[in-house]
């Protein structure tokens, strides 16, 4: 593809699926209020109390110690997800019970190995990936979208954990991935070996620790969107991923957006929306 046409191309793809999108949006959200007033009119029949209609029509589950969004899914197209550093393990057990009850996907982000067995002895359908320290399951598998992928760039060995993170967060929310390790500016010609692939991508997530210049080389090399996410790996002068940030955020590469420190399921999940915008799926 020449790159006038492949400009033509990145135009449409972020600009022209927006309007596709939005009336998606529109008629999805009518197809709520259709749901509502169904259950209004069983209601008004006698044929649903109004306890039974309460539930149904409730936005969120009362655990107490928790509010559990059940309707996050019809508003941003993925159930909740649980962030499960500082939980106990009965906190995260009865908050995955819950969202499993609605048959929704789940993912489950900073689990230790310890916390992870304990839940996977009463909940062995779970899946554990130790490098991304992620625990998921998925209500039901969804045919994969062969048309686009998000590439996973990772600049050392030692950012691996934050990488990982980032793309099973990428996969159990649809999208396809394409993992590129070990491409750091230490041996730059590790990366331009993949650039043509790279280039392909819908979005990229650049994980980078260090002076964290990755993403900026990477922004130089592609027309799609690039997310770069810090990492805490350095030597004491990285002050544990500020370096990398503050690099980051002056990067004179055009294209490039900056999520926190180690946060690799924030640039994951900012690359999923821009990949279902780019293949035009429905929420």
């Amino acid at each position: 593809m020449v790159p006038e046409q492949k400009h033509s191309r990145t135009i449409q793809m972020y600009f022209g699926l927006f309007w596709v999108n939005k009336h998606k949006r529109l008629k999805k959200f009518e197809r709520v209020g259709h749901h509502m007033e169904e259950i209004l009119k069983e209601v008004q029949n006698g044929t649903l109390s109004i306890d039974n209609a309460k539930k149904r029509l409730a936005t969120y589950e009362d655990l107490g110690f928790a509010k559990v969004d059940h309707h996050r899914k019809k508003r941003q197209g993925f159930p909740e997800v649980i962030y499960g550093e500082g939980k106990t393990i009965e906190q995260i057990t009865a908050i995955l019970r819950a969202i499993k009850a609605k048959q929704n996907d789940v993912l489950i982000t900073r689990v230790s190995q310890d916390k992870a067995e304990v839940i996977l002895e009463s909940h062995p359908e779970l899946t554990y990936h130790d490098i991304a320290q992620i625990l998921s399951w998925k209500a039901k598998e969804k045919k994969e979208n062969k048309e686009g992928f998000i590439a996973i760039i990772c600049a050392g060995t030692s950012d691996l954990r934050i990488a990982e993170e980032a793309a099973i967060t990428a996969e159990v929310l649809g999208s396809n991935v394409r993992r590129f390790y070990d491409v750091g500016v230490a041996g730059i010609h590790r990366l331009l070996d993949q650039a043509q692939m790279i280039q392909e991508a819908t979005a990229s997530v650049v994980v980078a620790g260090m002076e964290g210049a990755l993403p900026s080389v990477v922004g130089g090399l592609v027309s799609h969107p690039v997310i770069a996410v810090p990492t805490s790996v350095g030597y004491g002068a990285n002050f544990q991923g500020l370096s990398a940030l503050l690099t980051m955020l002056n990067s004179c590469a055009s294209g490039i957006s900056v999520v926190n420190i180690d946060n690799g399921f924030g640039g994951a999940y900012n690359a999923v929306l821009i990949d279902r915008l780019a293949q035009g799926k429905e929420k």
